[in-house]
């Protein structure tokens, strides 16, 4: 097809694409939600104490199988039960982190919809069906002599289950879902997995209850078949159950990951295997390719999207996207990794908070130190819109003890540095450093690229100007008296030269701090720059890194702490109030926000990643870094034109009445 024919084709399809996208928002707008029987899952109240369904019959097969002295009794399918069920776990969780990493970073991508944290909660119960799962095994082997052992292999049970599935599972599977389209079943039970126009792995197997025990009977064709036949083996089951698991992960996948080359090389496979675009019409469509994974029985019954094969092409040539902003963060606790976007998302959604199985996961936690050592490049997590502003988050494969040890600086300065080389080839207009990124002592507040590249067009920006100005904003109205406490910085620095300027006393309780900060304020501001002995001159304690736990149980009763530093102080006082760390809550058309950042509440963001999306909007084009300081005035009312509020705690509300 010539070049302009297909660029044509493409614009053709983008166009209904966005008119499918619409009409697919209207119809479930249009159906109103009406639970049907059953739509509840029977352990949904029990919380992550839902895995203890499973506990009784995996204790009473791994007793069986070791501590029983008849050979008879020992059965490898029963004691294969639970690790399986385990198996496919970890596999669903490969499938999510590498289809949200693909989907950061926009290659093959095949919808442009946001996913938000409505459809990550509507999404946190994927596990129920492998519970359940494990549970129809475990009580089919105690109730069923034929499943009682099994062979390892059977070639007739293999081709039984092949053939079963083929014909009467995606036959039946095919009528069933055009069954669920109908208003009335769909509006009671399926229109819960068309919530999700922009899909996930995770999306193909969240149902309500009663829908999937429907699938389940379904998928139970081919096993009973075997087992009834006396050819079923424990190959046959796990094979069928991880292709089941394969093709639904995959078909959900929001990018195309089919090479042409398959169909080019045997042209029936058209017919008996489904791809990610042509199951995402489904979801945006409604009303095409109902087939399971098989979209033959669509060309035979007329229901084939016409625009698939279209789709499929357009998605294939997507290149990786480039974005306007970067933000450049980096590992903080061991534990981060199960917080990143890519790890877990039932707690990438929720603030990073210890939890006390991770101790569980120390196999996990070890392996992932030990691929930060392997793999030395900034990492692409997150992708977000904002307006017509493409937003990236990269991240450093460095934790934050790495930015302690002295013989690891300069391998993390050259990560940083290779992350704006690579930023400024793609033309990126501006680069944020985030956390310890933009340490004074790593590299001068990121001046240290700045002279060492003086002709980068990339714009690099430490966030210090509005860090500064969410501090002192966040001070109740009427303090005319501050105690500032912590190790000084360039943001420390700044803070104190804005409020002494501004006729507020700013306190200090360390003489030679009080030498430094005095030597940078004018003689007028400087008569408000006060060396104290008494930690009780102030109710508003402006603090940074290094605030020990004595320092802040010499602070009076009712104390508020108020963060100036990238990392929140580690809380000793429970009659005090503790602010967040510099940061604002970010506009509704912020888009693509379904994960927290770092310890921030949800659709919250640090100072320094908003400090970086600012001059790009408005146009600014000069660096923030080393000592370096925007308007602070200038971003703060920026910040506010473009739909970020401040943070109002209840904390800073008490303090003030």
């Amino acid at each position: 097809m010539p070049l302009s024919s297909s660029r044509i084709l493409y614009k053709a399809v983008e166009a209904e694409a966005f008119k499918i996208q619409l009409c697919g928002e209207e119809e479930i707008e249009r159906m109103a939600s009406k639970p049907g029987i059953l739509s509840e899952w029977p352990w949904a109240r029990l919380g992550n104490l839902k895995y203890l369904v499973l506990a009784p019959f995996a204790c009473h097969s791994i007793y069986t199988f070791f501590m029983s002295k008849d050979q008879r009794e020992r059965d490898m399918f029963y004691i294969l039960v639970l690790p399986f069920t385990l198996f496919r776990m970890v596999h669903n969780q490969i499938w999510i982190s590498v289809s949200r990493y693909v989907t950061a970073k926009g290659t093959n991508r095949i919808v442009d919809r946001s996913i938000e944290f409505d459809q990550v909660d509507r999404e946190s119960n994927w596990d129920d069906q492998i519970i359940l799962l494990g549970l129809l095994h475990y009580i089919g082997y105690l109730m069923l002599e034929q499943a009682h052992h099994m062979p390892m292999w059977r070639t007739d049970g293999i081709i039984i289950t092949i053939l079963i599935h083929i014909g009467p599972v995606e036959f039946f599977y095919y009528w069933l879902h055009r069954a669920l389209h109908h208003h009335f079943l769909y509006s009671r039970y399926h229109s819960h997995h068309h919530s999700s126009i922009a899909t996930e792995p995770i999306t193909s197997v969240i149902h309500p209850f009663a829908e999937i025990l429907a699938y389940f009977a379904l998928f139970a064709l081919p096993v009973f078949t075997t087992l009834f036949t006396g050819t079923a083996c424990i190959a046959s089951f796990g094979a069928y159950t991880t292709y089941i698991d394969f093709m639904n992960n995959m078909g959900h996948c929001n990018f195309e990951l089919i090479p042409r080359w398959m169909f080019s090389v045997f042209p029936p496979l058209k017919y008996l295997m489904y791809t990610p675009s042509y199951h995402s019409l489904h979801h945006t469509q409604f009303r095409t390719n109902y087939s399971l994974f098989l979209p033959m029985y669509d060309y035979i019954y007329d229901t084939v999207d016409k625009s698939s094969d279209a789709l499929y092409e357009k998605s294939l040539e997507r290149e990786a996207e480039v974005p306007d902003v970067v933000h450049l963060t980096h590992l903080t606790t061991l534990e981060s990794i199960y917080h990143l976007r890519l790890g877990l998302a039932s707690l990438t959604s929720k603030p990073h908070t210890s939890k006390w199985y991770f101790w569980l996961m120390w196999p996990v936690t070890l392996w992932s130190i030990m691929i930060t050592w392997i793999y030395c490049h900034a990492f692409v997590v997150q992708r977000n819109l904002f307006k017509n502003l493409k937003l990236q988050t990269w991240v450093i494969p460095k934790f934050r003890v790495h930015y302690f040890m002295q013989w690891q600086r300069e391998t993390i300065n050259n990560l940083i540095e290779e992350a704006i080389i690579e930023a400024d080839q793609k033309g990126i207009q501006v680069l944020s450093l985030g956390l310890l990124n933009q340490e004074e002592q790593l590299n001068s507040n990121g001046e240290l690229y700045i002279r060492k590249h003086p002709h980068l067009k990339v714009k690099v920006v430490d966030g210090s100007s509005l860090a500064v100005a969410v501090v002192i904003n966040s001070i109740p109205k009427g303090t005319s008296q501050v105690v500032l406490r912590g190790r000084l910085s360039k943001v420390a620095n700044s803070i104190a030269r804005a409020l002494c300027q501004r006729g507020i006393q700013v306190v200090t309780l360390d003489e030679e701090e009080y030498k430094r900060l005095k030597a940078t304020l004018t003689p007028e501001a400087g008569t408000n720059l006060v060396l104290s002995k008494s930690c009780n001159v102030s109710k508003t304690w402006l603090v940074g890194d290094g605030l020990s736990e004595d320092e802040q149980l010499k602070a009076p009763k009712g104390t508020l702490f108020i963060p100036y530093s990238q990392f929140p102080p580690r809380k000793a006082r429970k009659d005090c109030f503790y602010f967040s760390t510099p940061a604002m809550v970010a506009p509704k058309h912020l888009e693509n926000v379904d994960s927290c950042e770092n310890w921030l509440p949800r659709r919250m963001m640090s100072a320094w990643r908003i400090a970086g999306i600012l001059p790009a909007l408005e146009g600014w084009n000069e660096n923030e870094c080393g000592n370096m300081m925007s308007d602070i005035e200038e971003v703060w009312k920026a910040s506010h034109d473009h739909g970020f509020c401040p943070l109002i705690m209840p904390s800073a509300t008490e303090s003030k009445a």
